[in-house]
This record gives structure tokens, C-alpha cells and sequence, in this order.
């Protein structure tokens, strides 16, 4: 059966903060040059921000050149960072606080907001409904369209009601091509469409292997007399170390709420660690604790963080389509930052669009406009002088690769003359099982810490069950047969929802997906050593819907 199809100027995928600022500044500079514009935004969540997960602080330059007048509008930025702790962990219960003065200007959060960003695509797709932009929550982008000359046609959003056996069910609703002179793909950390455009266009061939982290956070209610508006606290060190690095987070929101998380770089060595169950002993560390203690989770998430940075950024043009934001991997990790950076890119995005339908483009050719107008904006200038954050961390430790940001971010202004590297793909890191020592990680207590299946009870996670699964294997033997003996099956740890398990039988053992847990964090399709597991995209509405997240 032949697909319906709708017509577009232009589709978006993903209403994260670039799809959604891209939708915007589509639709503002089309009134300024009297263009008439069709705007389609699909959303694989059930509702806007539904599948949104950041810390968040966010830096509002982007939201200023978007809209200038966002605090009249409403825009749901009403903490300001009033100050900034850092520290590094020594040990189970030490710490060493670390002077401000001597921190990379690039943790300095004076002018940003403590936010949740979920609420600011929120209010961003009321914008841009206003607008006129026609979103679609619910529905899952599944497909690339081609023209036969190979450029984006467009997309396609999956069938739903599919058994998990392939047939059709009493609710089989067949999905819809949207067809569009240009696609913007913005669907965040390891986008499943990005990362096939990335292999057909061959758009990382000049790039560095991206980089990522897992980033696993909460939401708590806090006791007042604990709670201090505007405090952001950061840190690294215990209980992270051996061949493993990341940092920890605690933001002080309004309303007596705090969040908490913790980042894990997924170049991790040790195929027995467990990101999930490191952060819930690092909140048990007096630095975290004082603040947590008589308080009340009420939200659980997990992202991947796509960190690699200028080093690591494709080429983000194709015929037909731009990639833009996180799927690309515009994050400043200098900054631990990346919303203010997508947005400018799906601005940047909107305003060369409109430049080129304005002169009557019919579609499908490669914006080079795109190109040159990102190496002339302060996007680019950000991310080229973070280049080196990043590697010089995993290069030489918290301790002299801190030092080393310290003196170029602080007196170089990121303009080193010469640029660090690391050439390391994430899921080869990981050591043999036999190399390595088992973590024992203490039973959750159920008051700061806690176990998997509650928490992903908190992430508010629904899927159709009967489905087929969206986490495929490409040899399903490979788990058992070669992940098992070589690394103890990394999966059953790596995964923060507790999807993955190896279940003992008296036959053998058997590898188990629990795929209604998965809260699209990508984890697998990142960490997995064989590169055997693909996420790909489950019924439209399914996973997570984080509130205040």
C-alpha cells in the first residue's frame, strides 16, 4: 500500500531546543520578507518536552536573538545563578572546594538560569504554533525519503499498532510521508536518523570520532531551610577514576527543588562499572547529601550527551537536509552546555532557509550558505575555542588537564596554536573482564539511593507492549556468545533502566531485553563493544515524559 504524503517547505524532526528555535526563526523572518512558509515539526514523544532531559543551566544568548523580549512573553526562566561551588571529590567522604578564581571561565554561571528545559520547549512550541507552525507529538520519525538523485526528500513517521510478530493489530494505523523542500534533523544525542545520514553522506569522514557521555539525573524536593535559590554546584573525582572520568551536578531551583546527576564518559574502561549505581553512591557523599537529606525524589531520567565537540563535528550540509544541535554535537563541554549552542544552530539553520527559498529554491540542493554562516558566528567561534577542553581531560586527568583549561581558557581565551586530539571511539575503551576488578556497589537505602526498576518507575516510561522491539540486535548470539566471556556482558550495567539482562537457565545463560523499560537514553547503540545493538525509533508517544525535567 502507498503511503499518504502531506507537502512541506520544510519538516523538522525532533522539537528539542534547535528544532524548535529553527521553527521559530523560520517563521519571523518569513513575515519579514513576505514569504509564505509551511512549517512541519514532528515529536517522537507524546507531548513537546515529554523525551526532554538537560541539568539545566542554561546560558540565554540564543533566547535573546530569538526573543528579545522572552521575560515579557513568559519564558520559564526565573532562577538566576547566584553561585558557583566547585569541588573535587578525594574520597568517599573528602573534598577539596575549589576557588572560583581558579576555575575555567567557562564554569562561571554568573548571567544564566537554573531551568528546566523541558518547559522551555514547552513554551517554545506555543511560540511557535503562534507563529504558525503545525507540530505533530506522538509521531515517531522512522524513515529517511530519497529523491532518485539521492537527496532528502523528506521523512516518513512509523506505523503504529504492529504486534511484536509483525502483524497488524485492530489499531494498525499506517504512518504518513511528509514530504519538504529541505528536513532539519534535530533529535538530540545520537539521533537514530542522524546517524544513518552521517554513514550515507559520509559527513564524520573529516572528523574526529564523536564523543559521549551518559548523564543520568533527578529531580528532589528538598527541605527549605536546605535550599539555596540559584546555587550550582559542580564537581568530578570519587567515586569516578581507573579508567573512567566524568563530573556531578546539583542545581538549587525554585519552589524548594533541587536536581542532581551525574555525567559518565562512555570511554569507560572497566566493563563492570555501572553509571547508574555510581551516581546513586556519589549522593550519598557529604557534599551532595547535606542538601539531600530529608528530602523527596519525584523524577528520574537518563540522556546520552553527545560531547566530542568542535573536534569531533561532521559536516553538518547534505543534499535536501541540514543536521543540526546535539545530533550533530554542537554541546560546548567546556561549558557543560548545550542548549543556547543548538539553538543558534537551528537559527543560523532558519535564516539561510529563508535567504534561499526567498530567491524561489525548489529544494533538494546543499545549502553551502549554511556552511559559511556557521564559520561567521560566535557558535563557531565558541566551540573552536573549547576544542581542546575535552581531550586535555582525557588526556591528562582532572587534576593537570584542569590545569591545562585553566591557563587556556583563563589567559589564551581558547586560542592555543596548536589543538589536542582523541582519536579513542567510546565503545572500544572497554577492557577484557579478566583485566579488570568487579565494583560491589552497597544496596541502595531507599532514601538516597535507590534501585532501577523505581526509578524508571519515576521516569513515567510507557510502552505498547506487544511491539516489536526497537532495540535490534544485528547477531542476536553476540551477547552471550562473545560479550559474555570477553567482558561480562556490559549491557546489564551500562544501561540505566535496567533493560538488558543476562537471565540464568538451566540451558545456559539467555540475554534478555526488557525494551518496554528503555528511556531513549541511547546508551546501547554508543557503549555496546561490537556495535551490535541499534536503536531504532518504538511507536510514537512511547518512552519517558519527564515533567520539570
Amino acid at each position: 500500500m502507498s503511503r499518504e504524503s502531506m507537502e512541506f517547505d520544510v519538516v523538522i524532526v525532533g522539537a528539542g531546543p534547535a528544532g524548535l528555535s529553527a521553527a521559530c526563526r523560520l517563521m519571523q523572518q518569513a513575515q519579514a520578507n513576505n514569504l509564505e512558509l509551511s512549517v512541519c515539526l514532528v515529536e517522537k514523544g507524546a507531548e513537546v518536552g515529554a523525551h526532554i532531559l538537560s541539568g539545566a543551566v542554561i546560558e540565554p544568548r540564543a533566547l535573546d536573538e530569538l526573543f528579545p523580549d522572552w521575560h515579557e512573553r513568559g519564558a520559564p526562566l526565573h532562577t538566576r545563578v547566584g553561585e558557583d561551588k566547585i569541588y573535587m571529590l578525594t574520597s568517599e567522604q573528602g573534598a577539596v572546594q575549589l576557588p572560583n578564581a581558579i576555575a575555567p571561565g567557562s564554569m562561571h554561571n554568573q548571567g544564566n538560569y537554573i531551568a528546566s528545559l523541558g518547559n522551555l520547549c514547552r513554551w517554545l512550541a506555543g511560540q511557535a504554533e503562534q507563529l504558525g507552525v503545525e507540530i505533530f507529538p506522538g509521531f515517531a520519525a522512522a524513515e529517511v525519503l530519497y529523491h532518485p538523485d539521492g537527496s532528502v526528500r523528506g521523512i516518513a513517521t512509523g506505523d503504529m499498532g504492529i504486534a511484536a510478530d509483525g502483524s497488524h493489530k485492530d489499531s494498525y494505523t499506517q504512518g504518513v510521508e511528509l514530504h519538504a523542500k529541505y528536513t532539519l534533523f534535530t533529535e538530540g544525542s545520537r539521533g537514530h536518523l542522524g546517524k544513518q545520514l552521517i554513514a550515507r553522506y559520509r559527513l564524520d569522514k573529516d572528523s574526529e570520532p564523536q564523543h559521549y557521555g551518559l548523564g543520568i539525573k533527578e529531580l528532589w524536593d528538598i527541605e527549605p531551610s536546605r535550599h539555596e535559590p540559584g546555587l550550582v554546584v559542580h564537581g568530578t573525582g570519587w567515586p569516578l577514576g581507573n579508567g573512567s572520568s566524568g563530573g556531578f551536578f546539583l542545581y538549587h531551583d525554585e519552589h524548594n527543588q533541587a536536581v542532581v546527576g551525574l555525567i559518565v564518559d562512555l570511554n569507560y574502561r572497566n566493563p563492570y562499572l555501572s553509571p547508574f549505581d555510581e551516581f546513586q553512591r556519589i549522593k550519598h557523599h557529604p557534599v551532595l547529601a547535606r542538601y539531600l537529606r530529608g528530602g523527596k525524589r519525584v523524577s528520574y531520567g537518563a540522556r546520552a550527551i553527545t560531547k566530542g565537540g568542535f573536534n569531533a563535528l561532521p559536516k553538518m550540509t547534505m543534499p535536501g537536509a541540514l543536521l543540526l544541535g546535539c545530533d550533530a554535537g554542537t554541546l560546548n563541554f567546556a561549558k557543560i552546555k548545550g542548549t543556547h549552542t543548538a539553538m543558534k544552530s537551528g537559527m543560523l539553520a532558519a535564516d539561510t532557509l529563508v535567504q534561499a527559498l526567498s530567491r524561489g529554491d525548489r529544494g533538494g540542493l546543499e545549502l553551502a550558505g549554511f556552511s559559511q554562516a556557521f564559520k561567521d558566528s560566535w557558535l563557531y567561534d565558541e566551540l573552536y575555542r573549547s576544542r581542546n577542553f575535552g581531550p586535555a581531560l582525557h588526556k591528562f586527568g582532572p587534576w593537570l588537564g584542569g590545569a591545562f583549561n585553566y591557563l587556556e581558557q583563563n589567559w589564551l581565551s581558547g586560542r592555543l596554536p596548536f589543538t589536542l586530539h582523541d582519536s579513542h571511539q567510546d565503545h572500544l575503551c572497554l577492557k577484557p573482564a579478566d583485566e579488570c576488578a568487579p565494583i560491589h556497589y552497597p544496596k541502595p537505602d531507599g532514601t538516597l539511593s535507590f534501585d532501577k526498576l523505581s526509578s524508571v518507575f519515576l521516569s513515567n516510561t510507557i510502552h505498547e507492549e506487544d511491539q516489536p522491539c526497537h532495540l535490534q540486535l544485528a547477531d542476536p548470539g553476540i551477547p552471550i556468545s562473545k560479550n559474555l566471556p570477553r567482558y561480562a556482558e556490559p549491557a546489564q550495567r551500562y544501561c540505566p533502566a535496567g533493560v538488558y539482562e543476562v537471565v540464568e537457565e538451566a540451558t545456559g545463560p539467555r540475554f534478555q531485553i526488557n525494551a518496554a523499560n528503555c528511556v531513549h537514553c541511547k546508551t546501547c547503540d554508543i557503549k555496546d563493544p561490537a556495535q551490535n545493538i541499534t536503536w531504532v525509533v518504538p511507536e510514537g508517544g512511547g518512552g519517558p515524559n519527564y515533567p520539570n525535567m
